[in-house]
């Protein structure tokens, strides 16, 4: 009886899991942003979201949160909440920008960089343990896939023409 209902459930068409580029692209990035999470929290005392935000500060020092927001494609409030845990555990400072009293402008603490430190080295582990399936050249042709389909997305915001 289970096997007929899902003949059943799939007599439309459904997706090719291992073939939909979004959803192996969703899978990875929710299974590897977890699997840090744990590992932040429990090493670090710091989650996904906050290295995220604090990796980008070492990037790009004193930026404004709708800069975390664009970069790092989260919501408002996420980020907002993450920057606040951030500066009361004295890991960013928050100050208002002189030129726009409603602009609020986020950098690392020194605590906050040596804390970024640390977490960068697992992080460049992490990494590597990935990819380490992949030769150098692959490693390469990824990254430039990568980068090129991220250059992409308006595409995927346009209004699309879909039969009904």
């Amino acid at each position: 009886m289970a096997k007929a209902k899902r003949q059943t459930e799939a007599a439309g068409p459904v997706l090719d899991l291992e073939r939909y580029a979004p959803a192996l692209l969703t899978f990875l990035a929710n299974k590897l942003s977890r699997g840090a999470s744990v590992l932040y929290r429990r090493e670090f005392g710091v989650g996904i979201i906050e290295w995220r935000i604090m990796a980008l500060l070492a990037i790009e020092p004193r930026i404004p949160a709708s800069r975390v927001c664009k970069v790092i494609g989260l919501d408002k409030g996420p980020v907002s909440r993450s920057v606040g845990f951030l500066a009361r555990k004295g890991l960013a400072l928050v100050e208002g920008d002189g030129g726009d009293a409603r602009r609020r402008i986020i950098a690392l603490t020194p605590a906050g960089r040596a804390l970024h430190d640390r977490i960068l080295r697992v992080a460049l582990e992490r990494e590597r343990r990935l990819l380490s399936c992949l030769d150098p050249t692959e490693v390469e042709v990824l990254l430039g896939l990568l980068n090129r389909l991220h250059a992409n997305l308006d595409a995927v915001s346009r209004p699309a023409v879909v039969d009904r």
